[in-house]
């Protein structure tokens, strides 16, 4: 019922950056919080970023002043601009969201993921 599709992912060298695009549609009423979450090689699934619907912002440790999400509501669509990024952020990158749907309840949905690649 809730399609969550990302683009924007590739490979660049260090100190480049990059934009990601988050994309829901579907049965739609209302989304809460929206997040990019990242896999690297042999690690962890973990947290970059995630932003609430009023606009609120948290940020891993890592990525603090490069990276900035950002959301609009209209088009359901999140972003991740990405700058100065380094080889440590080389990793799949996943995005989710809360959705409110028909039957009035709250359900998470993740999409496929894009690869960015960081290299010289």
């Amino acid at each position: 019922q809730v399609q969550v599709v990302e683009s924007g992912g590739g490979l660049v060298q260090p100190g480049g950056s990059l934009r990601l695009s988050c994309v829901a549609s579907g049965s739609i009423f209302s989304i809460d919080v929206m997040g990019w979450y990242r896999q690297g090689p042999g690690k962890q699934r973990e947290l970059v970023a995630r932003i609430r619907s009023g606009g609120s912002t948290n940020y891993a440790d890592s990525v603090k002043g490069r990276f900035t999400i950002s959301r609009d509501n209209a088009k359901n669509t999140v972003y991740l601009q990405m700058n100065n990024l380094k080889p440590e952020d080389t990793a799949v990158y996943y995005c989710n969201g809360d959705f409110r749907t028909g039957n009035g309840g709250t359900y998470r949905y993740w999409g496929q993921g894009t690869q960015v690649t960081i290299s010289s």
